[in-house]
């Protein structure tokens, strides 16, 4: 491995062991710092299933966007640093609780731990190992995932460079997304299901779901997402799952933003809504008054 850090778009070309980069991670890359890790009952229902998910909330992040519901470990970075021999046996942890997988939250800037952790309980682990990710990743890293990962399970922010400029400060999010959504493609090409099923909703083995938030006064933007979405050529309606969200909710730093600074409308929600529909995406689509405070957990380093 590299001693820079080149791990995302940011591309800071920094020594970690010395100084943070963007994400504000630093340390040895044999460590990870996270802030809880525990059954999270909150994902889609293809994901969370009777037991809930495996859920390893990773702290720092490369995005930060203005809107984060989870600025304590995101944009603060609160949690534990633990090794990556600590990380694997939490893996095994989660698996005896009866997580229906692993769930890797924001992951990508601790990836050389999560790889070691991986490479030690891989094979003692007999359910699916999921990456949930913000979408701003290098596809160049996402390689190094191949043969680890069996459920992608990434956010698509934004098509407009302004917008991801604007909101997350990376104009450039659009075209790195899409390049990792290729790759995430390319090593989960189909939707596997398991036979084990939970109210009637199938469980998720293998696959590649891309979640969508609409925000408020964007919705033209999530309209061209699913123009894309329809056309890029790798993804058709049967080998990926769309999971529509509506439940954004205004933070502090939102005040910052007034066109941000209350919730998503029920006309544009609709608007959106109504289009996913029309071009018969598979999925999900999230009631627009579901949003609860249960979608944030305490991040009190449970299980850490």
């Amino acid at each position: 491995m590299s001693a820079l850090c080149n791990l995302c778009p940011r591309k800071c070309n920094i020594d970690r062991e010395v100084s943070a980069g963007y994400c504000k991670s630093i340390g040895n890359s044999d460590n990870a710092t996270i802030a809880r890790a525990a059954l999270h009952f909150w994902e889609e229902p293809c994901i969370s299933g009777e037991n809930g998910s495996g859920t390893v909330f990773f702290s720092n992040c490369n995005l930060k966007c203005v809107f984060c519901q989870n600025v304590k470990i995101s944009t603060d970075g609160e949690g534990r640093e633990i090794s990556y021999k600590r990380l694997a046996q939490i893996f095994l942890e989660l698996k005896e609780q009866g997580a229906e997988n692993i769930n890797l939250v924001t992951p990508t800037h601790y990836s050389y731990a999560i790889l070691k952790a991986l490479d030690m309980v891989k094979s003692k682990l007999d359910i699916p190992v999921l990456m949930n990710c913000g979408g701003y990743e290098l596809a160049e890293t996402i390689k190094m995932f191949d043969g680890y990962i069996d459920i992608y399970l990434p956010d698509l922010k934004y098509k407009s460079s302004e917008l991801s400029g604007k909101y997350s400060s990376c104009p450039d999010y659009f075209e790195n997304a899409c390049a990792a959504y290729e790759e995430m493609h390319r090593q989960v090409p189909e939707l596997i299901w398991k036979d084990k099923s939970h109210n009637g909703e199938k469980l998720l083995k293998r696959g590649l779901i891309i979640r969508h938030l609409v925000l408020p006064g964007c919705y033209h933007d999530s309209l061209d997402i699913l123009d894309w979405l329809n056309s890029c050529g790798f993804l058709t309606k049967d080998n990926f799952l769309l999971s529509l969200m509506s439940q954004f909710t205004p933070t502090s730093a939102c005040e910052k933003f007034p066109e941000l600074n209350r919730r998503v409308t029920t006309f544009e929600y609709n608007k959106v809504v109504t289009k996913a529909l029309s071009l018969g995406f598979n999925g999900y689509i999230q009631e627009r008054s579901s949003a609860k405070a249960e979608y944030t957990p305490p991040f009190d380093l449970t299980g850490v």
